[in-house]
């Protein structure tokens, strides 16, 4: 939750620094330098169109015996991409922006890592809480959405001030370190991810409510078919009774019949 906090961040930061870069150092105006975010926009549809490669790489984790389906670290697998592509994407672009003499395609172009690797880790983050946390993942992600959103609202303030000290190539270098630092996070949880869970309160107080709640169900379930089961024992009981009662009606309309032909 924290990783992608700061991916988000930081991902805020570019909207401070891409002005900076190409409208006061390049000298681009309010309308062209806006272009410089293709890179970024480029990068996420791109990442959107690999969803079948990531689903294919997700289903062909060994699935949990208990449940049947693939756990939450598979999607880590996913997640490990993202985080290797951002600081690429981030790092290049620190060093490539300025001076102004290097062609400004260099820079936008590593703009394409970067924004899929932003993607990757919003989009595979977000379904490694919702796997992981079960019934509680709608409180997981609105957590999750709260703290993202404070890391996108409060870094962006200084990213004048810090591009202005640290100049745009060392203030992007730094956030660049500090993703490069993340890479670590998504390979623990795809290798640690089940026994880090497992010692999560949490997540065993949701393993605790889901085993009530099955067996809540299982009860529920049992009482409905015992009393399909009643019904249908009194329909049966029912039918043979109805059936005499029609022969004995068939009898005594049949009798005063035979008396008149008789006389």
């Amino acid at each position: 939750m924290t990783r992608i906090s700061l991916i988000y961040g930081i991902l805020y930061l570019c909207f401070v620094a891409y002005p900076i870069v190409f409208s006061q150092y390049r000298g681009w105006g309010p309308g062209v330098s806006g272009l410089a975010f293709i890179g970024i926009g480029i990068g996420t549809i791109l990442a959107i169109c690999c969803e079948p490669i990531f689903r294919r790489i997700i289903n062909a984790h060994p699935k949990d015996p208990v449940t049947g389906r693939v756990p939450p670290e598979a999607t880590a697998r996913v997640m490990t991409i993202g985080a290797v592509l951002t600081p690429i994407g981030q790092l290049v672009f620190s060093w490539t922006c300025l001076p102004a003499t290097i062609h400004w395609a260099i820079p936008i172009a590593f703009g394409i890592p970067f924004g899929a690797g932003n993607t990757i880790s919003f989009i595979y983050g977000s379904n490694y809480l919702a796997g992981a946390y079960g019934i509680y993942a709608a409180s997981a992600l609105a957590g999750n959405a709260v703290m993202r959103s404070m890391f996108g609202g409060t870094l962006p303030l200084a990213g004048s001030a810090m591009y202005k000290a640290l100049t745009p190539q060392w203030a992007g270098t730094l956030c660049g370190l500090l993703e490069l630092a993340l890479i670590p996070i998504p390979i623990i949880f795809w290798r640690y991810g089940e026994r880090i869970r497992a010692k999560s309160p949490v997540i065993r107080q949701m393993r605790e409510d889901q085993e009530k709640n099955e067996s809540k169900r299982a009860k529920q379930q049992a009482r409905l078919a015992r009393r399909k089961d009643r019904e249908a024992a009194a329909a049966a009981a029912a039918d043979p009774a109805k059936k005499s009662a029609g022969v004995f009606a068939n009898e005594e309309q049949t009798e005063p019949r035979d008396i008149e032909k008789s006389a």
